[in-house]
């Protein structure tokens, strides 16, 4: 569930700041990934400002390129102010193609940093340590 996704980032040292210092942020709780040559990942999930749930949000990617196998992970996006939030409001909003997130490890607090605005962090399924390549990933808005 989103309440468990942001408990789980709320608790890990790289994540744990973002909530306090930035803007608002978007919760995937579980984004699916599937792939054999092309591939593809779908999630949906829930945007908040100041802790309050203020619309929803899609994410869709396609890969091209060999890939094997599926995973599943949650996925949160921080934003840096008003105008970070905005733009991914504003539809259409695309990570741009050589981003990757920040890989959630337990009791490691690392300096992370926005780019572009935005801070992506990752997480697999059942607490693994999982590295998404999350360029190309499209997202849409629809408030509340």
């Amino acid at each position: 569930s989103t309440a468990d996704t942001i408990t789980v980032f709320r608790g890990a040292g790289q994540s744990k700041a973002f909530f306090d210092n930035s803007y608002g942020y978007a919760v995937f709780p579980t984004i699916g990934k599937a792939a054999v040559g092309i591939g593809g990942a779908h999630g949906k999930g829930k945007v908040y400002v100041s802790g309050k749930y203020v619309g929803d949000a899609s994410m869709t990617q396609v890969t091209v390129g060999f890939q094997a196998g599926g995973q599943a992970y949650s996925e949160i996006i921080f934003f840096k102010d008003k105008a970070a939030l905005d733009n991914f409001k504003a539809g259409n909003y695309e990570v741009a193609a050589g981003a990757s997130a920040i890989a959630l490890k337990d009791g490691v607090s690392k300096t992370a940093g926005y780019d572009n605005g935005v801070a992506i962090f990752t997480q697999g399924t059942g607490g693994l340590m999982f590295e998404a390549s999350v360029g190309g990933q499209k997202f849409t808005y629809e408030p509340k």
